[in-house]
């Protein structure tokens, strides 16, 4: 069944074209990536999709059942809310239902006492059962467990929800708009973006979580990895037009460039064709003969007829990145040595040692909140206080790219920004780097506060790679660029022949760049030696091997405490299995009993009863509270 179907929409911004003839439609259940360079529409496209903004030609068609939500990038709440209000406040109906279920008990206590009218007891006894059904229909006991299992895992922590939701920060926001849109499941989910703002852990569980989602998807992002793992179709907007490949991102890479490869033999042969045409016909006109102008004349028509074929214009202009260290560094570039940092009484790492080696490109990875920009703000601190812990190597020039691009002098011109650095340079020269960073013509007189955010990552690129440095500390440098630019700096590092120390929480572009990989925690640092790819087989073999340890390498001693840790495992998934399975009889039990209970209250001999229908009423709400509370117990169970 078609969810979704757009034909020829178009969408203009004054006299700039951003979508023209539009046309692709979507199946119930797909999951479609939403690719293009910055610029091209994908939010426009999802706003008019969503109804946020009209579209000036064209016709969209949504079927029957069609209930759409969209996660914004930016999220804004005017809200006392706690987090976990919020984010329970999704069940609005549910939570009126409840407590309407409430009221209805009690006033079913009431009429059983000082009434004697049946008809109306009667009445309230089947809004009572109407209204119980669909509560437990609509999982109206587990509810409560799903929001706080959501949050968890989008990275919310048992103590952040009944954080204020005006104190958190703006990706903190989205995070929340993302988990309140995954609890209502709409038919229809639109995510721009949907992986900023989380750490490799929420990323994964959010792959976990959609895939198992029933609903059609359309996601825009630059996460190459998450699209990798998820979609099963790719929708490219690139010169105003839009494209569909079937398969995930690295299908889209291999079709792509049989279509570039296609388009191109069909255009080289339309043009030799055409050439070979025009050629016969200027000879034909040569020799000015009636008869032969006829010919001439004939052959146009026949060149007229012939399909056109245009140049292909997929190639989007890109930036171009050299990135070259002017000196050589020691064999040593960075040595730390029992570093640790706390906040007050918190904690963030302990005891961290590491060593970086000339030529080596390092990953620094771990959850939000670790550290690891704190770490690389303690390696440039300028006031030295931490000299004791950490040493820099002989020569080592220390480049910096900081995400928030504090490095960044917001008054300035992008022009100046660069020409203040190198005064010695011309004008020319100066806008000739900036051009092969994409900034042209009047683009150079904007001021950089005026810049987006991709604008901001690409001047902060430049200058780092103006200075030359040799040992490059990036912090999060994919932030803001689309897909294309991203694939021009892999390129530019893979190449760069000095040293690389850098944060990121995109799996793609780690898997690409990392020859080593540090894992950052409270205990200090974990070491992998290769890229994302080989970081993630030795953490299920880790994982593995705490279940199966190697029997043949283990002494006696190791032996008998091997087997006792066994024996304690195996009482402790015993006694799991069995509380779980008592858990499951005693709801069985208990739900059983409830409607046993709720049948026994619709009689007349017990409604029209003061007394019995008040303490039945009575044992309906302890057993559904024991029910409610029994859930919960069930599912931490599986924890």
């Amino acid at each position: 069944m078609i969810v979704l179907s757009c034909n020829n929409i178009s969408k203009s911004f004054g006299e700039t074209s951003i979508l023209k003839n539009i046309s692709f439609s979507i199946r119930k259940g797909e999951k479609v990536g939403l690719i293009g360079i910055n610029g091209t529409g994908k939010t426009t496209l999802l706003k008019i999709i969503s109804k946020q903004i009209p579209y000036d030609e064209g016709h969209i068609h949504f079927s029957k059942d069609a209930v759409i939500g969209y996660l914004k990038q930016d999220s804004i709440f005017k809200t006392q809310n706690t987090i976990y209000d919020e984010a329970v406040s999704v069940f609005a109906k549910l939570i009126k239902d409840e407590l309407r279920l409430r009221s209805l008990e009690v006033e079913i206590a009431k009429q059983s006492q000082l009434s004697k009218n049946l008809h109306e007891i009667e009445k309230i006894m089947d809004d009572y059962t109407v209204l119980t059904d669909k509560f437990e229909r609509n999982d109206g006991y587990s509810f409560r467990s799903k929001v706080r299992g959501v949050l968890n895992g989008l990275g919310f922590s048992s103590a952040d929800l009944d954080q204020p939701v005006n104190q958190l920060s703006g990706g903190e926001k989205t995070r929340l708009s993302l988990a309140k849109l995954l609890l209502s499941k709409p038919t229809l989910l639109l995510l721009d973006e949907p992986t900023n703002h989380l750490d490799i852990q929420a990323v994964e569980w959010l792959e976990g979580y959609m895939r198992d989602y029933h609903g059609t998807v359309i996601i825009v992002s630059h996460d190459r990895y998450f699209l990798d793992q998820l979609v099963t179709s790719i929708l490219e907007i690139e010169n105003n037009s839009i494209s569909n490949y079937n398969g995930n991102y690295s299908n889209y890479i291999a079709e792509k460039l049989i279509r570039q490869e296609q388009e191109a033999r069909e255009f080289s042969k339309y043009k030799k064709e055409s050439d070979r045409q025009i050629d016969i016909i200027r000879r034909l006109r040569q020799h000015g003969t009636e008869k032969l102008m006829n010919r001439a004349k004939s052959k146009e028509k026949q060149l007229s007829k012939l399909k056109v074929h245009e140049l292909p214009t997929h190639s989007s202009k890109k930036a171009y990145m050299h990135i070259e260290a002017r000196e050589t560094s020691g064999k040593n570039v960075l040595q730390i040595e029992n570093l640790s940092k706390k906040f007050g009484s918190s904690t963030l790492f302990n005891d961290v040692n590491l060593k970086i080696y000339r030529g080596d490109k390092v990953s620094l990875i771990g959850p939000n909140g670790v550290g690891k920009t704190t770490l690389f703000k303690m390696l440039i601190n300028e006031t030295n206080s931490y000299s004791n812990y950490i040493s820099l190597g002989h020569n080592v020039v220390v480049g910096y790219y900081d995400q928030e691009q504090q490095t960044l002098t917001n008054k300035n011109t992008t022009l100046d920004e660069i020409w203040d650095l190198y005064p010695g340079k011309t004008e020319t020269e100066i806008r000739t780097l900036l051009g092969s960073f994409l900034f042209s013509s009047d683009d150079v007189f904007k001021t950089v506060s005026v810049l987006s955010g991709g604008e901001k990552a690409r001047l902060s690129l430049l200058k780092l790679i103006l200075s030359k440095s040799n040992f490059l500390l990036l912090d999060e440098p994919t932030n803001h660029l689309d897909i294309n630019s991203k694939e021009v700096l892999e390129e530019a590092l893979i190449k760069y022949n000095g040293t690389i120390f850098m944060i990121s929480h995109d799996r793609y572009f780690i898997n690409r760049i990392s020859t080593k990989i540090l894992e950052l925690n409270k205990k200090g640092v974990d070491q992998y030696l290769g890229n994302y790819d080989y970081y993630m087989e030795k953490k299920k073999e880790s994982s593995l091997s705490k279940l199966n340890e190697n029997d043949g390498q283990i002494n006696k001693t190791q032996e008998k405490e091997r087997r006792k840790k066994e024996k304690e495992n195996n009482i402790r998934i015993r006694k799991i299995k069995k509380e779980s399975d008592n858990l499951e009889n005693n709801i069985a039990l208990l739900e059983e009993e409830h409607s046993k209970l709720e049948s026994l209250l619709c009689q007349e001999e017990i409604y029209s009863n003061a007394n019995k229908s008040r303490e039945m009423l009575c044992e309906i709400t302890t057993i559904k509270e024991k029910l409610e509370h029994m859930y919960s117990k069930w599912e931490k169970s599986f924890e």
